[in-house]
């Protein structure tokens, strides 16, 4: 398996306290990685952590197999990674198809407004048809003169997957991307990420363990700032130390954890 990312020893600390300790963690091309674990165990640290957020307290970072200085957030874009957040945050003045525009070229332009708004017509022609093919794989070509405000909870967030596919990244960070969304939504959202992996290398933090069970290749599961196991979700959660560590967590979780879906 090829590995992409690689994470070897990371701590991260708040004060007095290690919110992580010594996490290691592999991505693979071309698989979905979960990140799951109970309320407090350290899954958005750690994602924060890898997207520039949060600076380690100590920790090896290494991209296609040469290490790296830990990535600053402006950097994301131009080591290949792009991230979705748990709000959406997409701008309000903005439609959907300037909102995926705004995330191709803000990075790498400190122009880009005027880029966008009409002093070059070939950057914002070739940034239009860039955001128009993202927003087809996310499934919103639909909602391109849209606003944030005409825009329904599972379609923004549809838009915001588009502003990350736009940057073609080799990494993509889905932070709770199943958050407030129904059944229905949940299910196209995994079928679209297991397309997406074709393409896309992707680290996925979520609650929801039964959309990690379909989505996942493998799962680390964090209790307490600490990898407690890793591997398949379906041996994952046979492992004692995972179902102690849900014990702490809704009754839901634990029957979820434990299903044989």
């Amino acid at each position: 398996m090829n590995e992409l990312l690689k994470v070897e020893g990371l701590s991260v600390t708040f004060g007095g306290l290690k919110a992580l300790n010594n996490v290691d963690i592999e991505l693979h091309k071309n698989e979905v990685l979960g990140l799951i674990g109970p309320n407090g165990a350290g899954k958005t640290t750690l994602f924060n952590a890898i997207s520039g957020l949060v600076p380690p307290a100590s920790g090896m970072f290494s991209l296609d197999g040469k290490n790296s200085i830990w990535p600053k957030t402006h950097q994301l874009a131009n080591l290949g990674i792009a991230r979705t957040l748990q709000g959406v945050g997409l701008f309000s003045g903005l439609t959907a198809l300037e909102n995926v525009m705004v995330g191709a070229q803000a990075h790498a332009s400190k122009g880009f407004f005027a880029d966008l708004f009409g002093t070059s017509g070939k950057s914002e022609a070739k940034l239009k048809v860039k955001a128009q093919k993202a927003l087809a794989w996310a499934g919103a070509t639909q909602f391109a003169d849209k606003y944030p405000s005409e825009l329904t909870y599972p379609d923004s967030k549809r838009v915001a997957l588009a502003r990350a596919l736009v940057l073609e990244p080799k990494i993509l960070l889905l932070d709770e991307p199943a958050a407030g969304l129904g059944h229905d939504e949940i299910e196209k959202l995994a079928n679209l990420i297991l397309q997406l992996k074709v393409f896309y290398s992707i680290i996925v933090v979520e609650h929801n363990v039964e959309f990690v069970n379909k989505i996942s290749d493998r799962v680390y599961v964090l209790n307490f700032g600490e990898v407690i196991a890793s591997g398949p979700f379906k041996e994952v959660r046979q492992d004692s130390a995972v179902v102690a560590a849900y014990l702490g967590t809704s009754a839901s979780e634990d029957v979820k954890l434990g299903s044989g879906n």
